[in-house]
């Protein structure tokens, strides 16, 4: 019996499981991909890369429960790749993003 029970607990995985990211994106015909991250237990990231032929302006704000929502607003050149990360103040639970990107 011990053996099964040790056998087990050797089955159960030993990294940490994600927490859930919801993204909600509203592009506004600018041509933008956008990869919501998981960084640390109280960061997140979303990655985002323009495939147009302008400059997109993007603003997105983080959400994690009962803290106070936080805004990151930057110029996407054309063809250019960045990030808008986020660090709370506590660990992240879920982390819903509102993504609205527009053109110039």
């Amino acid at each position: 019996m011990k053996k099964l029970c040790c056998a087990l607990i050797a089955l159960l995985p030993l990294t940490a499981f994600a927490y859930p990211i919801e993204l909600e994106k509203q592009f506004n015909g600018a041509e933008v991909s956008a990869t919501p991250q998981e960084i640390d237990h109280n960061m997140g990231a979303v990655m985002l890369y323009n495939y147009g032929q302008t400059d997109a302006h993007c603003t997105a704000i983080f959400r994690n429960g009962p803290e106070a929502p936080r805004t990151r607003k930057m110029v996407l050149a054309a063809g250019q790749s960045s990030n808008m990360t986020v660090k709370f103040a506590r660990s992240i639970i879920k982390l819903r993003v509102q993504l609205t990107c527009g053109l110039k």
